[in-house]
């Protein structure tokens, strides 16, 4: 049997590991396209609003996480470091609240395979007031929209 998810969880840094049914282009446009991005990466629960996103190395981002039940958020922006279209992406995060101080770092790889395409991720410099366990179970459902958004293949007739 195949293990679909693994992690490693060391420091408060976690790495994901995952084969999606589709291209690595569809993949990559769904990490620079601010809808695509605003529909997949918020953990079931939240919500996200992306403020800005100008996806290309040097450009930088804003969004925010919106609990649904209580209706509390946070807001965090980023630079994008290092940007090849279809392959890799690398981008720093913080948060603009100050008790979650730092800049995390999340690169992501992307390879096209014989079952589609191989996605690993690796998000360092995770504040300490979040627990790496809660984050990987974040990126977890995360990942599980991100699979239902891009697997699909729907023809526009």
């Amino acid at each position: 049997m195949c293990k679909q998810n693994t992690h490693f969880i060391s420091d408060n840094n976690v790495s994901l590991h995952r084969v999606l049914k589709t291209s690595p282009e569809k993949v990559f446009r769904a990490f620079t396209d601010p809808v695509a991005i605003a529909s997949w990466l918020p953990p079931y629960g939240f919500l996200c609003t992306v403020q800005q996103m100008e996806a290309k190395k040097g450009g930088t981002f804003k969004m925010s996480f919106h609990n649904f039940t209580t209706g509390n958020g946070h807001s965090f922006g980023g630079t994008y470091i290092d940007f090849q279209a279809n392959e890799f992406l690398q981008y720093t995060d913080k948060f603009d609240d100050p008790a979650l101080p730092g800049e995390m770092t999340t690169s992501v790889w992307l390879k096209k395979s014989i079952a589609g395409t191989e996605i690993k991720i690796k998000q360092e410099n995770i504040p300490a007031m979040i627990p790496a366990d809660m984050c990987y179970l974040g990126w977890q459902e995360s990942l599980e929209k991100l699979a239902k958004l891009v697997e699909p293949e729907i023809p526009d007739a």
